[in-house]
């Protein structure tokens, strides 16, 4: 029976026989027999049979006390003292556990110890390496903990192929149903259909494949690209590694991530992931927004960014405002916000859309143009409010949307708004030059009672708003007189068609005849009530036009006292009573039969 002790620092094998040999590993001393070591192990057997023999040229003292105890050190042993701690007990017999995290460390201690077929039966090579293919190469979760076991035994284990041999089972056939196919939701579907979600038990394999280190994942990420394995499943493996080894990636952990990763890593990491993501539209939106932020902070290259920019216009339609609000991390920029990364991306969306109205030999007007106009007139009133936002950025900006993309105007004059009352000091050619980006035809009511009001606006702006209000009056009185004449037009020649239909022959009977003609005398006198109110309109207009001249030229000539507005009235049929207004008088009535005043009674 063979039981291991342990004292700090020392291993103990405890048997039948004294211990006649020590062997230190990490500054570990293991204190052994000779003969079972020696019978596994063709290294230990050579190197204690070497030391024997240099003992026996010394003196017959040292001889027999060198025979007696052996000492070896063996450095830089794969695995340290907890694999040659499990390989000793190996050689004495003791059943040992193999795990997929265990075995790759002990095949290469079997390795090293060259503890082979040809020097002993059943000898650990064999045993890890029968353990090795039939168990842990057929499972995906146990050849990533290999694999990630495999990273400290370099270079003896990529010598072994090891690595190689766990990441052709990772990416295999048999493993591909069991991959996610989406990030958002972690579905796993197997080949019988059965969906799963990572983080259960049987799927927690996930987690480790994020601690694998970046040499590792490069050659795994090439490994996939070279395999049948879909670009979408590449991409949700290179989104977890990213989120787990980059802090700050996502907005939604508001923690503070730790990585032992440097910032020279991490950028490698992240110019590997933009250069693997998918081409088609797949990527979460947030997270490339993520990876874009990232990007600047850690200085990436410009081919990065621009890779990142267009895959963002490419789905510019799902991204929300919150995510267009880009802080501007660099000191050249005044804005609070990179206004110009934003332009960028509005420019690659709409490049894409034309070639596609090209294509299609059609105007740009699809479903997700008018998301994005309503996207960039939300993200120009946020940024409205920035002081340090120049009048032609904030200009350049909301002209760069296309007028079809913009079915009303509201959002852009409530951008324009809001930049005004932000920017008290710009200039009056400025003001004027901003506001001509409002369309005033494409105002919603409210919008123009509201400018029609707002002492923010140049007095043109005002003056378009008003006239375009004025048109839009008149052309809805139009259309509903045109309207009411169109049933009239109807009845007439409905009643002539019937007036020759009876000239031919036809009998009617002579109520409907009747009917026929009350009708179209009907719409005769709705037509003169309507002729009526026409000209109403119009002499009401020629009114307000007359009034505005007279009170203009009464601002220029300045009060007059009461006369003006006496001439005034007079002029337009008011009367006004010269005397004081008594509240305890009776109120004067005309009565209309005499034509004489009189006072109504008082009543207490």
């Amino acid at each position: 029976m063979t039981i291991f002790t342990t004292i700090p620092l020392c291993r103990f094998c405890t048997t039948e026989l004294p211990s006649d040999l020590v062997v230190e590993v990490e500054n570990m001393n293991f204190h052994l027999q000779k003969s079972p070591v020696m019978s596994k192990s063709r290294k230990l057997h050579r190197l204690i049979t070497h030391q024997e023999e240099n003992h026996s040229s010394a003196t017959t003292t040292e001889a027999e006390e060198g025979r007696k105890h052996s000492h070896l050190v063996l450095a830089d042993f794969p695995g340290g003292s907890e694999t040659f701690e499990l390989a000793a007990k190996f050689c004495f017999g003791t059943k040992i556990d193999l795990t997929s995290s265990n075995v790759v460390p002990l095949r290469c201690a079997g390795e090293f110890l060259e503890m082979t077929e040809g020097h002993s039966e059943e000898n650990l090579i064999s045993k890890t390496e029968t353990f090795l293919s039939q168990s842990v190469l057929n499972s995906v979760k146990d050849s990533i903990i290999a694999l990630k076991s495999s990273q400290r035994l370099m270079p003896l284990a990529e010598t072994l192929g090891i690595p190689r041999r766990c990441i052709n089972s990772i990416v295999s056939a048999q493993a591909l149903f069991r991959w996610p196919v989406s990030d958002s939701a972690y579905t796993l579907r197997g080949r019988s259909g059965r969906k799963g979600v990572i983080g259960s038990e049987e799927d927690s394999w996930f987690e480790e494949f994020t601690l694998l280190g970046l040499p590792m994942f490069k050659q795994l990420i090439i490994a996939m690209k070279g395999s049948e394995l879909k670009p979408e499943m590449i991409e949700t493996c290179l989104m977890q590694y990213a989120k787990k080894h980059i802090p700050g990636l996502s907005r939604s952990n508001r923690k503070a991530l730790t990585s032992s990763s440097s910032e020279a890593e991490q950028k490698e990491l992240l110019e590997i992931v933009i250069s693997n993501l998918s081409p088609k539209h797949s990527t979460q939106v947030r997270f490339l927004f993520g990876l874009l932020r990232t990007a600047t902070m850690l200085s990436a290259s410009e081919a990065c960014r621009d890779v990142l920019e267009k895959k963002i216009g490419s789905q510019l339609d799902e991204v929300t405002l919150d995510d267009l609000l880009i802080p501007s991390y660099s000191y050249l920029n005044e804005t609070l916000y990179d206004i110009d990364c934003v332009a960028r991306i509005l420019g690659y969306f709409l490049e894409e859309e034309r070639n596609v109205a090209a294509i299609d030999g059609r105007v740009p007007t699809s479903p997700a143009l008018m998301l994005v106009g309503k996207l960039i007139d939300c993200y120009l009133s946020e940024i409205a409010s920035d002081a340090n936002l120049k009048p032609k950025k904030f200009y350049d900006l909301v002209i760069s949307v296309p007028d079809q993309a913009r079915l009303f105007h509201d959002g852009v004059y409530r951008a324009v708004d809001v930049y005004l009352k932000a920017h008290p000091w710009v200039s009056k050619s400025d003001r004027e030059k901003i506001c001509e980006v409002l369309d005033c035809q494409k105002l919603t009511l409210e919008a123009c009672t509201h400018a029609a009001q707002n002492e923010r606006l140049p007095l043109r702006a005002v003056v378009r708003v008003l006239f375009f209000e004025q048109v839009e009056l008149r052309h809805a009185i139009a259309g509903t007189l045109m309207a009411a004449e169109e049933p009239a037009r109807h009845s007439v020649a409905s009643a002539d068609a019937h007036g020759r239909g009876a000239g031919e022959g036809c009998t009617h009977d002579r109520g409907d005849i009747n009917t026929w003609q009350m009708t179209v005398r009907e719409n005769q006198v709705l037509r003169l009530d309507m002729d009526s109110m026409r000209s109403r309109v119009h002499q009401l207009e020629r009114e307000c036009s007359s009034m505005k001249r007279v009170i203009e030229k009464m601002d220029r000539t300045g009060p007059q006292g009461g006369g003006a507005w006496m001439a005034l009235g007079r002029k337009f049929g008011c009367k006004f009573k010269p005397q004081v207004c008594n509240s305890h008088e009776p109120p004067m009535v005309v009565d209309k039969r005499e034509g004489r005043p009189h006072r109504r009674p008082h009543r207490e």
